[in-house]
């Protein structure tokens, strides 16, 4: 499946032209993280101004992730045929008029309707991935590659604390108007500065069969995942939808087989699903959403947690409590490119996941604020290694015709383990709990220091699992040649080349 033709050569490489892609893509991911991370301090606030309980605001989080996540594939596959900078285009413009007109919804179901469209925003990243490995020289993949994923770390680090700061003092609608001009400007120089794809089929016709299927497929089951806690695990309402999502998967598989037998190219394409370098980051990555989330919802309880039974912070103190974590994503990821191009994608991976988990096994058992910055610093270090080196045993490995397809399932195996996280997060955090009399006749109920320590032992657990995964990828990049390619090392052949 390794298409070596389909990387810019240094013959033909533009330096400065690369460079100004790789700036837009980190720019994109710094506001979409902002616009998107902004929200979860505002919550409370959006549910006061519209006068809605603490489980319709959710719909707010679940709507996006819901369009997001069924339109992943379907965009990618899109841009496969199409055109990258086409489909990326028009998803950048839907994108901003979302987030322009969302800060000004009239109503809650107004602003839970734009939502839904803003999840289309979802899909950026793996078009713009999509961009960087077609029109970069090989070698300067995983180096662009990590600093993206170094800007999810600003991004983050930005958004709970300015987010937290705008909604408390200016209210939550602020913090979406003063991200409008930001996401208009780089939508106008992405449409002026970044090229068209090389590789396009438009001759090839889209799966609108399958792309319905797998559409209300997705929907449903992540629905069902973001709505589970609040509609019950074990309610009608929860199994029936959950259950209708995946059955949907039974007809789509038997069509989009036929599909593939007569000819076409199906949307979700279970071929290129099977090929272990898109199996294996495919896992990985849906591990670590569903442990970062669940660790990210369980250190938010703890430090909002009044003492003794928690640290007792506000929300902006929350926010930039989290810090540390976002700091140790920005800081291991250049020296993570480095390290994988020289010893090779897998053992980097496994590192990463190693390190995690043990961050996650000492935070089980912290009990001072400080010491639980350091060991989450560790965390966010560790995910760093991980996130920017497993992703490129499929960058590196899926040939360009299929490369927006693929990183869009990738985004959309992501999206699924993060949905999963806060439930299981939330479940396990009011299984355990105390509960506190205040003023004789209010009672409050807070996790206990149990609860804590069983969501990041599970969290721990999920990253060695994610670390065994990672053994089973074939090796892209190090010394060694690739595994079943016959392909040399990228640092050879660019050095044969110049």
């Amino acid at each position: 499946m390794m298409d070596e033709q389909s990387f810019v050569t240094m013959e033909n490489y533009d330096k400065r032209y690369a460079y100004g892609i790789l700036a837009i893509l980190s720019a994109l991911v710094l506001i979409v993280m902002y616009i998107e991370g902004m929200l979860t301090p505002s919550l409370p606030s959006i549910a006061q101004s519209f006068g809605v309980n603490v489980a319709q605001v959710s719909l707010v989080l679940s709507a996006y992730l819901v369009t997001g996540v069924a339109l992943s594939p379907i965009v990618g596959k899109m841009g496969d045929l199409l055109g990258k900078k086409k489909i990326m285009t028009a998803v950048l413009i839907i994108y901003a008029v979302c987030v322009s007109i969302t800060g000004f919804s009239p109503d809650f179901y107004f602003m839970v309707i734009a939502r839904a469209f803003q999840g289309i925003g979802i899909t950026i990243l793996p078009l713009g991935m999509s961009i960087m490995r077609e029109q970069f020289p090989r070698d300067m993949i995983p180096k662009s590659q990590a600093f993206l994923s170094a800007m999810f770390g600003v991004g983050f680090a930005i958004s709970l604390p300015l987010g937290a700061f705008i909604s408390n003092d200016y209210g939550w609608r602020m913090t979406y108007h003063t991200s409008i001009p930001f996401i208009i400007i780089l939508t106008i120089i992405s449409v002026l500065y970044i090229k068209e794809s090389r590789f396009r089929r438009p001759e090839v016709k889209i799966d609108f069969t399958g792309s319905a299927i797998l559409a209300i497929s997705l929907a449903m089951i992540v629905i069902a995942l973001s709505e589970g806690s609040l509609w019950g695990w074990t309610s009608t309402l929860f199994l029936s939808v959950i259950f209708t999502g995946f059955i949907f998967l039974i007809p789509m598989y038997i069509y989009e087989k036929r599909y593939l037998k007569n000819g076409g190219e199906p949307v979700f394409d279970f071929p290129l699903l099977k090929e272990r370098n898109v199996m294996v980051p495919n896992f990985v990555l849906a591990l670590s959403g569903l442990g970062m989330f669940l660790a990210m919802q369980a250190l938010s309880y703890r430090f909002e947690t009044p003492k003794p039974y928690g640290f007792g912070l506000d929300i902006l103190d929350t926010g930039l409590s989290l810090v540390p974590f976002a700091l140790g994503l920005i800081f291991l990821a250049p020296i993570t490119a480095r390290a994988s191009i020289r010893f090779g994608v897998k053992p980097v991976a496994v590192i990463g996941s190693v390190v995690t988990a043990i961050g996650f096994l000492f935070e089980s058992s912290v009990s001072t604020f400080y010491v639980s910055l350091v060991y989450e610093f560790f965390i966010g270090a560790g995910l760093s290694i991980l996130n920017a080196s497993v992703i490129n045993l499929l960058i590196l490995t899926v040939s360009s015709k299929n490369m927006a397809l693929a990183t869009s399932m990738n985004s959309t195996f992501r999206s699924l383990g993060s949905t999963l996280g806060a439930p299981i997060a939330g479940a396990v955090l009011s299984a355990f709990t105390i509960s506190v009399v205040v003023s004789g006749n209010h009672i409050f109920s807070f996790p206990d220091n149990t609860s804590y320590h069983i969501v990041f032992v599970i969290s721990s657990v999920v990253f060695l699992i994610a670390a065994v995964i990672n053994m089973m990828g074939r090796e892209v990049l190090g010394k060694r040649k690739y595994v079943g390619t016959g392909i040399k090392n990228p640092i050879e052949t660019q050095s044969q080349q110049i």
